[in-house]
């Protein structure tokens, strides 16, 4: 009998902890309900890595998070439909670019307000945007161009030549 008895609070433990981390779970990834707020849109050449669920950002601050992403079928660009607060007021000259927080980190809508005294309305639109840039295209060209930069020198070196090293002609002995 007392052997039942801890198999069921041990059981009724589980069933709780596993309660627990589903609540946090839910709550953490926003699932559990929208914040409110408004939405607006931005359009974008390459959304890159963004994804739905992605933050919306002020100075660093999360002010919303991104709803949908589609393809405009007449520009081949990318429409990204986020949620705002309603207590954020976003002016009407206001810029958005996509953002990552780090080399490995995920990408986030960013928003640069503007100066101007009228705010944009719900389903509004966000003109100036700035696209995702695309790291690994930019590390692959910075690879190439030091490639072919230590190419170009190594006409210079005499070591080959002298029976030494390729690239080793400043260390042979004379």
């Amino acid at each position: 009998m007392r052997d039942r008895l801890s198999e069921v609070v041990a059981g009724l433990l589980v069933i709780v902890g596993a309660a627990a981390f589903l609540g946090y779970a839910i709550t953490r990834s926003g699932a559990g309900g929208s914040i409110g707020g408004y939405t607006l849109n931005a359009q974008f050449g390459s959304v890159g890595p963004l994804t739905v669920g992605s933050p919306v950002k002020i100075s660093g601050v999360s002010i919303g998070t991104v709803n949908r992403i589609r393809l405009n079928p007449t520009t081949y660009s990318a429409i990204v439909d986020f949620t705002i607060e309603p207590s954020v007021k976003i002016p009407k000259d206001s810029s958005a670019a996509i953002e990552s927080a780090s080399l490995l980190g995920s990408d986030y809508l960013s928003i640069s307000p503007g100066g101007s005294n009228t705010m944009l309305k719900p389903g509004g639109t966000i003109v100036a945007t700035q696209s995702a840039i695309n790291i690994e295209s930019l590390l692959g060209k910075f690879v190439f161009s030091a490639a072919n930069v230590a190419g170009g020198s190594r006409g210079s070196n005499t070591g080959a030549a002298a029976g030494g090293a390729p690239g080793l002609g400043h260390l042979s002995s004379p």
